[in-house]
């Protein structure tokens, strides 16, 4: 009895499957995302996403570096310089009896604001308060007033060379002068230029990002 021929389709049992047919069952299977152009667009949207991550990791390391001090902005610098300038304006020589007076003791020398302030009034001056008073500013001296008390401050100025003016918010014509380590001693009487002025601000030529050369307005009573 003739065999029956083999099926070339099947194998062992197993139905043997074509390449034409295994194309269109991988093709059928394939996920509808898998298109090249959409493939394309998805990889565009990963590299902008990732750079957007890049900028946003930059900027968060920059903000630290900046609070850190390792970077300084230019800005943040210059904001340090006092909002109210020396005064510009010329002033003429108050006389000494017009000048009512505070005089503080910043020093680790005892005594030494009574002293000056009866050197003060043995000139004329009206002082009306003396004592300590605690400042990190490096110099000879403070001078502080309101715009109200400028002229007067330019007076006491004339009068101990060398010291720093203030600004501050009174409204009176009252002045106050801080002694600091530097402080030597008043000009002689005789000697005091009461020819008209402009107040003057050594801090002005410091370089205002050097911390170890920049005067602190005095805030700390005593």
């Amino acid at each position: 009895m003739a065999r029956k021929p083999k099926d070339a389709m099947h194998l062992h049992g197993h139905r043997v499957v074509t390449g034409p047919e295994l194309r269109a069952t991988l093709l059928a299977h394939t996920p509808s995302d898998g298109h090249p152009g959409r493939f394309r667009r998805r990889l565009g949207h990963s590299i902008v996403l990732a750079l957007l991550l890049g900028l946003i990791a930059a900027g968060v390391v920059g903000a630290l570096a900046v609070m850190s001090g390792q970077i300084k902005v230019p800005a943040a610098v210059e904001s340090r310089e006092p909002a109210a300038l020396c005064p510009k304006a010329v002033f003429d020589y108050l006389p000494n009896d017009k000048v009512s007076l505070n005089v503080f003791n910043a020093t680790s020398k005892p005594g030494l604001a009574k002293s000056v302030a009866d050197q003060f009034v043995a000139r004329g001056y009206k002082v009306v308060e003396v004592s300590n008073k605690g400042t990190s500013y490096r110099g000879v001296g403070v001078v502080v007033s309101g715009a109200g008390g400028q002229a007067a401050a330019f007076n006491i100025q004339r009068n101990l060379a060398g010291t720093d003016y203030f600004q501050d918010a009174r409204t009176d014509a009252s002045v106050d002068l801080i002694l600091t380590e530097e402080f030597k001693a008043l000009v002689p009487p005789e000697l005091v230029d009461q020819t008209p002025g402009p107040l003057t601000c050594p801090r002005e030529n410091k370089r205002i990002s050097d911390d170890s050369q920049w005067p602190v307005l005095p805030t700390q009573g005593g």
